[in-house]
Order: structure tokens, then C-alpha cells, then sequence
């Protein structure tokens, strides 16, 4: 019975498809295929750049995920009066978000990282020079990452 019903589907499928390509001019099947063909390059190449896209954003997520979780340290170590260890938390930190915008194309999301990393360094060198930094402009550049985490 379903060695019937396979031949009967079978054969229905040849003939259709014979009458719907006999029923159309013979120039058409080639412009069909290479319609396609361009279809498919577009789409691939649309999947490739949306591919890319993520893979970017995660980067930058990433880093500034690192550059907050050193700043948090580095504000937990100025608590304990141990600024060398501060500025060096800092410096990691400014280290994770320059490898996050290394090779980027210049848009919003990638001036602000860098306007960030300026002003981590800012607060960096203040540091290494003893001069004294208040909670406040770590607090200030911890809500300034999490402000690029949420864009």
C-alpha cells in the first residue's frame, strides 16, 4: 500500500513539475537561477554583517564589563587606603576598555568609551600623584559604565 501511494506522489510531482516547466519559455529557468543566486548573496551577506554586528557589540560589552568590575575594585581599595593598588585597578581598567575599542570604526558607542578611558586615566594620574580622590568620582565613572552598558 505505501509503495502504491510513494509511486502515485511520485509520479504526480514528475508530471506537475514537467507541465509547470513545459508551460514556461525556455529563457526563463536561467534568469530564475540567477535571480536566486543573487538572492542568495544578499541574504548571505546581510547574515555575515548582522554576525558581525553581535560579535562587536559583545566585545564592547565584555570590556566594559572588565572596566566596571576594576573600577568597583579600585573604589573597594581606596576604602582600605591602598592606593597604589587603586591606580593600578585603574590602569587595568583603562587596559580593558583601549582593547575593547582597538580597531573599531568611530561611532557613538566607541567616542564615548574613549571620552571614558580619558577620564579614568584622569582619575589614574591623580592617584599615582597622591593627590586625594574622593568615593564620589569613582561612583561617577561606575554610573558612567553602567550608562554605556545599558546604550
Amino acid at each position: 500500500m505505501w509503495k502504491f501511494i510513494a509511486i502515485f506522489v511520485l509520479t504526480a510531482a514528475s508530471f506537475g513539475l514537467g507541465f509547470y516547466f513545459g508551460q514556461r519559455p525556455v529563457g526563463t529557468l536561467p534568469q530564475t537561477v540567477s535571480d536566486l543566486q543573487s538572492s542568495l548573496k544578499d541574504t548571505s551577506r546581510t547574515i555575515i554583517d548582522t554576525t558581525m554586528g553581535i560579535e562587536r557589540d559583545l566585545r564592547r560589552r565584555q570590556g566594559l564589563i572588565d572596566t566596571k568590575s576594576r573600577v568597583v575594585q579600585a573604589k573597594s581599595e581606596l576604602l582600605d587606603r591602598n592606593v597604589g593598588e587603586a591606580a593600578k585597578q585603574l590602569g587595568e581598567a583603562v587596559e580593558a576598555l583601549e582593547n575593547t575599542t582597538k580597531g573599531a570604526k568611530p561611532d557613538e558607542s566607541i567616542l564615548a568609551a574613549r571620552a571614558l578611558t580619558g577620564t579614568i586615566q584622569e582619575v589614574r594620574l591623580e592617584l599615582s600623584m597622591g593627590k586625594p580622590v574622593s568615593i564620589k568620582k569613582l561612583d561617577d565613572l561606575q554610573r558612567e559604565v553602567d550608562r554605556q552598558l545599558n546604550k
